[in-house]
């Protein structure tokens, strides 16, 4: 029985796209003083998910919202939650191609009914209006009936910038903030220069 839980396990990592396990185990808290160890361990405890809450990780590149991002979504796997890690760029590049193959709404079904979806690296991105539609219908079909956690180095001002549209980029922030634990990390980057 435990060898058929790992192997479902396993096969539930697969399915979520995790790009590396990283664990919340082997986040090194000590080297990033901008993080709060408790309020981590809290989110680990996967309230979040049970209250179809969202999580906003802001931060300077290489300040561990990956890792941490990641860590939750492996600790909900590990709880039998349906999953997926997506890197923003793929995740609109997806959106492009489905109106192209008129495949959008099958685009839509299939992300919004995730239990946890992890959006990673959102900004600095150059969207068509069309990609900021598509984008914009997903995050109102998650809105408080799932979790949707993203990491992102612009804060939320900024967004409109990139998702162009003002009315629509402050209805889909009014929706994700609603439900949501924003978490800005203001610390050193973890990628040590090698060589």
């Amino acid at each position: 029985m435990h060898n058929r839980q790992e192997t479902a396990l396993a096969w539930r990592i697969k399915q979520a796209k995790l790009p590396e396990q990283w664990s919340l185990s082997s986040f090194p808290f000590a080297r990033q003083p901008g993080v709060n160890r408790k309020q981590i361990h809290a989110f680990a405890e996967l309230e979040f998910v049970a209250k179809a809450e969202n999580i906003v990780l802001i931060g300077n590149t290489g300040v561990g919202k990956t890792g941490l991002a990641s860590g939750l979504l492996l600790k909900a796997l590990e709880n039998g939650f349906r999953c997926q890690f997506i890197r923003a760029q793929d995740l609109f590049d997806e959106m492009y191609a489905s109106l192209a193959d008129r495949s959008s709404r099958q685009l839509l079904n299939r992300l919004a009914r995730l239990d946890v979806l992890l959006i990673d690296e959102l900004g600095y991105l150059n969207l068509k209006p069309e990609q900021s539609n598509i984008f914009f219908k997903l995050m109102e079909e998650r809105y408080h009936r799932h979790s949707t956690i993203i990491t992102s180095n612009l804060v939320f001002d900024e967004w409109r910038n990139f998702l162009g549209n003002q009315a629509m980029v402050d209805a889909l922030l009014s929706r994700l903030r609603h439900y949501c634990h924003t978490v800005h990390i203001n610390g050193p980057s973890l990628r040590d220069p090698q060589g």
